[in-house]
């Protein structure tokens, strides 16, 4: 049996819990059977609680598979409700760090499309307003850098349409490094997406405190071509 991943907790109370998802561990169970977030921070807090029975744990949100980086889970069903709709009215601040491919032009905006998602392949395209099922999708980018063919981008997502960052780089000539699914160049098999969620804000469910949590992408290629600083807002 392989060894299971290391989750680490960035903050926990009585209502949350915020942690570094692992890149290639999904968000929930799914049709492969591995290992998934729900299930092994359930596990985990039943350990280390000692609970009896089960533990509820409630997904406010989701990240790609291969998308590491900060994560938000409700301990309380009142919590899980609080932060949905936080999620829902666009007030949960979602910030990502991406290495794409080529140079953004301009180098900063605003990006708004429609997206399709085709179920049976797993794949989102983008799409006509009127196409049935098409959904809005919008972020804001940044450059941060430009080296070796290669752009680090910092994105505000507004929207949290599957694969929104993934397609709607890719329909502006940037497909995310590693994202073979979506136009990136091949090369050597086995590259990891340059996706990685690297910041988190919202509010507390119960004391209504702002909170923000971050995270920096791993030290590997391609994130380590610029310092470690030009992750931070």
């Amino acid at each position: 049996m392989s060894r299971l991943p290391e989750i680490p907790v960035l903050y926990e109370d009585n209502h949350l819990l915020v942690v570094v998802k692992p890149v290639n561990v999904p968000s929930q169970e799914d049709a492969s059977g591995d290992p998934d977030m729900l299930t092994l921070l359930k596990a985990d807090l039943k350990r280390r609680h000692n609970k009896p029975g089960n533990v509820f744990l409630g997904l406010v949100h989701r990240l790609d598979r291969p998308v590491g980086g900060v994560m938000v889970f409700a301990k309380t069903s009142k919590a899980a409700s609080r932060l949905s709709e936080q999620v829902r009215s666009r007030r949960l601040a979602k910030t990502y760090m991406a290495v794409v491919h080529g140079t953004p032009d301009p180098a900063a905006g605003l990006l708004m499309h429609y997206l399709v998602k085709d179920r049976a392949s797993n794949t989102v395209r983008t799409a006509a307003k009127s196409e049935p099922g098409a959904l809005e999708a919008l972020l804001e980018y940044e450059t941060a850098g430009a080296e070796r063919s290669l752009s680090l981008v910092r994105i505000r997502l507004h929207t949290g349409r599957p694969h929104q960052i993934r397609v709607q780089m890719a329909a502006v000539g940037c497909p995310l490094y590693g994202d073979g699914k979506y136009g990136a160049p091949s090369g050597r098999s086995g590259r990891p997406l340059a996706l990685w969620s690297a910041a988190l804000g919202f509010e507390h469910p119960t004391t209504k405190e702002a909170l923000l949590f971050r995270s920096a992408p791993p030290r590997s290629h391609p994130w380590n071509l610029w310092p470690e600083p030009a992750y931070g807002e």
